[in-house]
């Protein structure tokens, strides 16, 4: 494999991404239904897409929150929610308005003290382990009993 020419150089200019840009954008940019590039689309770990181009906004955000919401409603799933966040620069911005939709469904969402970045493997060890504890607790770790 054949090593990048800028590997181990500063990137030029021309090819950063104006981050703040980029937040706005988020904000600003409304979909167009009508166009397929600007729907939501996931990847292999989750929604992909560039808020300048439309293709990850806000209401790209708040409609698949809404749906989470619905289906566990649907699903009479009470439980938390773990939710993460990585370095994207609109991972904090998603994770606001994500925060926004379920807290307005009373939705129990647990996410990294600090606000922290949360690799999926961590979400899904948190996920795992409040489901063994959730299903010990069933056989008896209720007031007056203790687990053993």
């Amino acid at each position: 494999m054949a090593t990048h020419p800028l590997a181990g150089k500063p990137a030029p200019r021309d090819i950063l991404v104006n981050v703040p840009r980029l937040v706005t954008a988020y904000y600003v940019q409304h979909p167009e239904p009508d166009d397929p590039a600007q729907r939501v689309a996931f990847g292999t770990s989750g929604h992909r897409g560039s808020s300048f181009d439309g293709a990850f906004n806000e209401q790209h955000i708040l409609a698949i929150s809404q749906a989470i919401v619905e289906h566990r409603t649907a699903a009479g799933i009470t439980g938390p929610l773990y939710l993460g966040m990585d370095t994207h620069a609109l991972s904090e911005p998603a994770l606001v308005s994500a925060l926004e939709v379920f807290a307005a469904h009373g939705v129990d969402v647990m996410i990294q003290d600090g606000l922290g970045y949360t690799p999926t493997p961590v979400i899904s060890h948190a996920i795992l382990t409040h489901r063994r504890r959730a299903r010990s607790c069933a056989r008896g770790c209720g007031s007056g009993s203790r687990a053993r």
